[in-house]
C-alpha cells in the first residue's frame, strides 16, 4: 500500500515588482509567450484564434525534413518543376546539386519557397505526400488548430495554425540541435550563395538564439523567436503583427523580469531510504531519475507530492521504479519525477532461518513482543 505525503514547499523567486505585473502592450492580433523547459504560458493574447501563418510554417517543413532524412550531407539534385515559385527564394536552378543541409539553410535564412518545394519533393517523392507528413506532425504535437497546405506557407485556403500550435512546434524545433544551429545562424555561404537571416532579432535583442519570420499580403507579419538568459529559454510568438521586432523584446523583457526558472528536483540525488524487509540490508535508497524546473513568478507556491511505499520487500532490482515524486501548483502538475531503486537488494531470507524471520518481524513492526515472536514461530513450525 502507498503512502501519499504532501509537503507544502515555499521557493524563493526574488522579483522586483511586489505584485505581479500586467503583461506587455502589444500590436499583435495573436501572441504567446511561453517557458522554453516547461512549456508554461506567461503570457496570451487570442493565442487559440485560428490564422495565415506565412512563411513561419517552414519550421515545420524543416523538422519532417529532418526526422525524415536525417543525414543532412545528402546530395539533392533540383528538378524544373522546384524552381521559379513565388515569393522569397534562395533561386534554384534545375539540375543544380546541394546538400540537404543547404537547402534547410534557405529555407530558414533566406526563407526560400523554391527550397520549401524541393525539400518536400526529395523528402517524400512529391510534395503532396510531405504535407500529408506535415499534418500528421501537427497531429503528433497536439497541433489541434493547425492545417498546413503547402510547405513554404504562400496564401492557400485552409492553411492556418495559431500562436500557441507555432509556440508548441517551436519549442521541437529547438531541441533538435541540427535545427537549432540553423535558425540561430545570421549569416552563411553554402553552394556559392551567401544568405542572411532575415530575423533581426538575432542582432537586435541580447539572447536571441533564433527561428522564424514571415509575411504575406493575407497573414500579414508573423514572427517566431527565441531568447535565452542564465539558463532560462523564452519563445515568443506574433501573429499579424505590424510591430514585432519591439513587440518579441517587450514579450522577452516581460518574461526575464517576472519569471524564474525554480529548480524543483535535480536527477541523480538521494531523496529518500527505504526500509526493507526480506534482506539482511535494512534499507535502500531511492533517488530522481530526472531534472524538474519550473518558472515561477512572485508568490507562487508549489506542493510537492511523494508517491512512495511505506516498506519495500526484497528481492529488489537496482534502477527499477520505487514510486513518484510530483510537483503541483493551485492543484494542477506542473512537473514530475521517478524515483528509482539505486541498487540490488538481495532476499537472503532462506539462509537465514529463524532469525531471518523474527528479524523482518520486528522491521516489519508484527512483533511487539517476546511472547508474539515465539508464538508466531510455533505456529509456522507446525509444533
Amino acid at each position: 500500500m502507498k503512502r501519499f505525503a504532501a509537503v507544502l514547499l515555499t521557493l524563493a523567486v526574488l522579483l522586483c515588482p511586489s505584485v505581479r505585473a500586467a503583461g506587455p502592450g502589444i500590436s499583435a492580433a495573436s501572441a504567446i509567450l511561453i517557458d522554453g523547459e516547461s512549456g508554461r504560458v506567461l503570457y496570451a493574447q487570442n493565442a487559440e484564434e485560428e490564422r495565415p501563418i506565412a512563411s513561419i510554417t517552414k519550421l515545420m517543413t524543416a523538422l519532417v525534413a529532418v526526422e525524415s532524412h536525417p543525414d543532412l550531407s545528402e546530395v539533392v539534385t533540383i528538378r524544373p518543376e522546384w524552381t521559379g515559385v513565388e515569393g522569397s527564394s534562395m533561386y534554384l536552378k534545375a539540375g543544380e546539386e546541394l546538400t540537404l543541409e543547404a537547402l534547410l539553410y534557405g529555407l530558414l535564412l533566406a526563407s526560400g519557397n523554391d527550397a520549401a518545394v524541393a525539400i518536400a519533393g526529395f523528402c517524400a517523392g512529391d510534395v503532396d505526400t510531405f504535407v500529408a507528413w506535415m499534418n500528421d506532425k501537427a497531429a503528433e504535437l497536439g497541433m489541434e488548430h493547425t492545417h498546413f497546405e503547402n510547405p513554404n506557407g504562400l496564401n492557400d485556403e485552409g492553411h492556418y495554425s495559431t500562436a500557441a500550435d507555432m509556440a508548441a512546434l517551436a519549442r521541437v524545433v529547438m531541441e533538435h540541435e541540427a535545427l537549432a544551429k540553423i535558425v540561430g545562424t545570421r549569416s552563411i555561404t553554402v553552394a556559392g550563395r551567401t544568405l542572411t537571416n532575415h530575423n533581426k532579432l538575432l542582432w537586435r535583442y541580447e539572447g536571441c538564439t533564433g527561428l522564424k519570420t514571415g509575411y504575406t499580403d493575407r497573414a500579414g507579419r508573423t514572427l517566431v523567436s527565441c531568447a535565452e538568459r542564465d539558463g532560462q529559454r523564452l519563445i515568443a510568438v506574433t501573429l499579424n503583427d505590424p510591430n514585432d521586432w519591439a513587440d518579441h523584446a517587450a514579450l522577452f523583457d516581460y518574461g526575464f523580469a517576472h519569471y524564474r526558472s525554480a529548480m524543483l528536483a535535480l536527477a541523480n540525488r538521494t531523496f529518500r531510504m527505504l526500509p526493507v524487509t526480506g534482506s539482511l540490508n535494512r534499507f535502500v535508497p531511492v533517488y530522481t531519475a530526472a531534472d524538474v524546473y519550473y518558472p515561477l513568478t512572485e508568490g507562487e507556491l508549489v506542493r510537492a507530492r511523494v508517491e512512495l511505499p511505506e516498506r519495500v520487500e526484497a528481492p529488489i532490482q537496482g534502477g527499477t521504479i520505487a514510486g513518484r515524486l510530483l510537483f503541483t501548483l493551485d492543484g494542477a502538475v506542473i512537473g514530475e519525477t521517478y524515483l528509482l531503486y539505486a541498487g540490488d537488494v538481495a532476499d537472503d531470507r532462506a539462509g537465514r532461518g529463524l532469525f531471518g524471520r523474527v528479524l523482518d518481524w520486528f522491521r516489519a513492526g508484527e512483533a511487539d513482543t517476546l511472547a508474539t515472536v515465539c508464538c508466531r514461530w510455533i505456529s509456522d513450525s507446525n509444533l
